[in-house]
C-alpha cells in the first residue's frame, strides 16, 4: 500500500523578508522588518523609529501604535537581521538547485509586495521588482518545481503604516487588488499556485479582553481583519480573472487543534470558543462567510464595523479554492485565560504528555493528524501543510558535517502522521512544504540559531558568516523520502 497518492506536492518554504535581503536593491520600498532588531526566546524585538519631535522610541508587540509622524530609523549599534537574511537574492539559483537535488516539486515562497509597488499607491509596478521575480520563477519551473507563491507574508510595504492608516484604511483593499492583479498577469504560465495572506488569522486579539486596552486593541484588529477579508476576496476575483487556470489558497496558523486540559465542562466550553476563534478566518476565506459565533467574538472585543451586503457578496464570490495551514505544535486549551509573553505570543499551558523543543514548542505528530481530520471534515477542499519543522540549535563539526537526527526523528513522525491522515482517514491533503529548507532568521527571535534548515547556512545571530551553503545529514534524508514520494519513510 502506497503511503502517499501519485502527484503529492513535496517542498519546502521561506519567506522573503527572512531569507529575501537586498532590502536596499532593486529600487525596493522599505518594510517594517528592515527596521526590526534582534532579540532571542526571553528578550523580544522591537521596531526603531523616531517621532517628529526626534525621539528614537522602540516599538514592540504584534501590533505596534506608530506616533504620528513618526518614520523608521536606523539606531546606530543596533542589528537589523532582516536586512540581509540569508541572501536568497543573490543565492536563489544556487538554492533553487539544492531544492531540486533534495527531490522538491514545490517551493512555497513569497513575493514582496514593497518590491512590486514600492510605496503600494505607485501608478506602475517596479520592473526590476518584477524581473527579479520572474527570473526565480523561470528557475524553478527550468528544475521541475512548482512555485507556491504567498502575496503578503508580514512584508507590507512599510508606508502602510506610517502613511495610509494601515488596514483599518478599506482602500487598501483596492491597493491589494491592483498588486495581486499585477503579479498574476506578469507570471501566467509561470505560477499556478497562489495564496493571498500568510497565518491571516495571527492578526485575531491574542489576549482576552480582560483589560479596556485590550478589549479596544482587540476591535482594532477585528476591523483589520475585515479589510484583509475584502482584500483576499478581490485577490482571488482578479486572479481567476488574470488567469482562470489558477489556483488561490487561505493560509492560517496552527489549525484547530487543541486540547482541553481537562473534561471539565468549562473547559471543555472554552476548547469550543478556542477552535471558532481559529476557524473565524477560514469560514470566511474558505465558506465566504462569517460563522453566527463571530457576532459573540465581535461583542466581546467591542468591534464597531459592519458588514455591507455589497461585502457579503463579496466575500461569497472571492472565496478561496483550497486551504493551507501552519503546523507546529498543538496547545492547550483552558477555562484560565492564557497569559501574555515577552513577545506578545500567549503562554500556553505544558502537555504533559509531550516533549517539547529548546523553544518550548510542543511535539506532537499525532496532533497533525488529528488537525487535518478536523479540517477535511469542515471544509472538503483540498489541503497543503505548508509550515512544519523543528527549531533548533545545531552543531557544524570540523569537517562541516551537521549530524541533526533529532530533526530526522521529527520528520519521519509527522511523515507517518500525514500518511495515516491521508491513506487511512481519506484526507485529502494534496502537499507538504516544511518550514526553512535552508536556514533562515526566525521571525519571532531574529536569530539565525534557531535552525530549521536541511541545508546549512553559515551565518551567526551576530550576523557574522559566509553565507555559504552545506547538506547537513537531514539533506539525504529528506532527498529519500521525495524522491520515493513518500515510500520509504525510513
Amino acid at each position: 500500500m502506497a503511503n502517499f497518492p501519485k502527484g503529492f506536492f513535496w517542498g519546502g518554504a521561506i519567506a522573503a523578508n527572512q531569507a529575501e535581503g537586498g532590502f536596499d536593491e532593486g529600487h525596493k520600498g522599505l518594510v517594517i522588518s528592515d527596521f526590526t532588531t534582534a532579540g532571542t526566546y526571553s528578550v523580544p524585538r522591537m521596531d526603531t523609529f523616531k517621532t517628529k519631535d526626534g525621539e528614537i522610541v522602540y516599538l514592540g508587540g504584534l501590533n505596534p501604535v506608530i506616533p504620528e509622524g513618526a518614520e523608521p530609523v536606523t539606531v546606530e549599534g543596533e542589528y537589523y537581521p532582516n536586512r540581509i537574511a540569508i541572501d536568497f537574492y543573490h543565492h536563489y539559483k544556487e538554492d533553487i538547485a539544492l531544492l531540486a537535488e533534495m527531490g522538491f516539486n514545490m517551493f512555497r515562497m513569497s513575493i514582496s509586495w514593497a518590491r512590486i509597488y514600492p510605496n503600494i499607491i505607485d501608478d506602475e509596478p517596479n520592473q526590476e521588482g518584477l524581473d527579479y521575480y520572474r527570473d526565480v520563477f523561470k528557475t524553478c519551473k527550468e528544475y521541475g518545481v512548482e512555485p507556491l507563491v504567498t502575496m503578503s507574508h508580514f512584508d507590507d510595504p512599510i508606508c502602510l503604516d506610517t502613511k495610509l492608516g494601515t488596514w483599518e484604511n478599506r482602500r487598501m483593499a483596492d491597493y491589494f487588488e491592483k498588486y495581486a492583479r499585477t503579479i498574476v498577469r506578469e507570471y501566467k504560465g509561470l505560477v499556478k499556485y497562489w495564496l493571498t495572506f500568510n497565518e491571516i488569522n495571527s492578526q485575531m486579539p491574542m489576549v482576552p479582553p480582560s483589560t479596556p486596552a485590550s478589549k479596544v486593541e482587540g476591535g482594532i484588529c477585528l476591523n483589520r481583519l475585515h479589510t484583509k477579508f475584502l482584500a483576499s476576496a478581490k485577490a482571488v476575483l482578479a486572479a481567476h480573472q488574470e488567469d482562470p487556470n489558477c489556483l488561490v489558497g487561505c493560509m492560517i496558523a496552527g489549525g484547530p487543534g487543541t486540547y482541553p486540559e481537562t473534561c471539565a465542562p468549562a473547559d471543555m466550553l472554552a476548547q469550543i470558543f478556542k477552535q471558532q476563534e481559529n476557524y473565524y478566518c477560514s469560514d470566511v476565506q474558505v465558506r465566504g462567510y462569517y460563522g453566527d459565533y463571530a457576532k459573540r467574538i465581535w461583542k466581546q472585543y467591542g468591534a464597531t464595523f459592519e458588514v455591507t451586503p455589497e461585502e457579503e457578496r463579496l466575500l461569497l464570490a472571492g472565496h478561496v479554492d483550497f486551504y493551507t495551514f501552519s503546523y507546529y505544535m498543538t496547545q492547550i486549551t483552558s477555562a484560565e485565560p492564557a497569559k501574555a509573553g515577552p513577545s506578545g505570543f500567549p503562554i500556553f499551558k505544558k502537555n504533559p504528555h509531550l516533549k517539547y523543543s529548546e523553544w518550548g514548542w510542543a511535539i506532537d505528530p499525532d496532533g497533525l493528524r488529528y488537525t487535518l481530520n478536523l479540517l477535511n471534515s469542515r471544509y472538503q477542499v483540498p489541503i497543503m501543510v505548508v509550515e512544519n519543522g523543528l527549531g533548533a540549535v545545531d552543531v557544524k563539526e570540523e569537517d562541516g558535517s551537521v549530524h541533526d537526527p533529532y530533526r530526522i526523528e521529527y520528520h519521519k513522525a509527522h511523515f507517518k502522521a500525514m500518511s495515516q491522515a491521508i491513506m487511512e482517514d481519506g484526507v485529502n491533503c494534496i502537499g507538504y512544504t516544511m518550514w526553512g529548507p535552508m536556514d533562515i532568521i526566525s521571525a519571532s527571535t531574529g536569530q539565525m540559531s534557531k535552525r530549521y534548515g536541511f541545508v546549512y547556512v553559515d551565518r551567526d545571530d551576530e550576523g557574522n558568516g559566509t553565507l555559504a551553503r552545506s547538506k547537513k545529514d537531514s539533506f539525504y534524508y529528506i532527498q529519500k523520502v521525495y524522491k520515493s514520494n513518500g515510500e520509504d519513510l525510513d
